[in-house]
């Protein structure tokens, strides 16, 4: 049996593993998502049987998992051979309900095809770049399954893109400190037309992801804060 086939063929076990679970139902359009959200969305939420795009951060796909995750969906996390599952359980990410395919093989689209059927949100990272008739094929099937995908990478007709265009860790001196936080901001645009840019803690200092508030201006904004740690630019990632 080759790699691709027995993936497909542990995924399809898995599937009567899960029907049997408790789970989240799929006669909502849409999914637990985390409130931080809210203003990058459309509809405030992310949806079943929609693809969305991600770059710029795998921290940021991570977030988007943590909601419909700790809210008891099964989830997935495709071609990320990086995968940090300390960094996702930080997040909110329950790893007993996540599974791995670290290698998505040859056949990337028929072993995502089968995650899809027995998954209610899946983060992948596509080996090649994803064709136009790909990309339909798999939107139909999440569709039928009312499964949700989220791409870390361009992915065609996706429902919303979320792209990390600017960060700042908070915690850094010159050469010495500890990470407390990270400020991102995220340019998002979604399929209906229209953008916006939203500021979010990715985590904050509370280790929470959410969206930067306007009390945060007076206690971060600045060069120092009250703990002694400052805010340093550095490349999305």
């Amino acid at each position: 049996m080759t790699p691709t086939a027995s993936l497909v063929r542990q995924a399809q076990d898995l599937q009567g593993r899960i029907r049997q679970a408790e789970g989240v139902g799929l006669a909502s359009t849409t999914l637990e998502t985390l409130p931080a959200f809210a203003g990058c969305l459309p509809g405030g939420a992310l949806r079943t049987g929609a693809a969305y795009s991600v770059s710029g951060s795998t921290h940021l796909a991570m977030a988007l998992l943590a909601g419909p995750s700790a809210a008891g969906a099964w989830c997935g996390v495709a071609g990320v051979p990086t995968f940090g599952a300390e960094a996702a359980a930080a997040t909110g990410v329950d790893l007993s309900r996540t599974i791995l395919v670290p290698d998505l093989g040859d056949q990337w689209t028929a072993v995502l095809a089968a995650l899809i059927d027995v998954l209610a949100v899946i983060v992948v990272r596509p080996p090649l770049p994803v064709a136009g008739a790909d990309a339909a094929r798999l939107g139909a099937r999440l569709r039928q399954r009312g499964a949700t995908l989220v791409c870390l990478g361009e992915w065609p007709r996706s429902e919303a893109q979320l792209a990390v265009t600017d960060s700042d860790w908070l915690g850094l001196g010159a050469g010495h400190g500890h990470l407390l936080a990270r400020r991102v901001t995220v340019t998002a645009s979604s399929r209906a037309g229209g953008g916006r840019r939203v500021q979010l803690w990715l985590p904050g200092p509370d280790q929470r992801v959410r969206a930067v508030g306007a009390d945060d201006s007076g206690r971060y904004g600045g060069r120092q804060h009250h703990g002694g740690g400052e805010l340093h630019r550095s490349k999305a990632s």
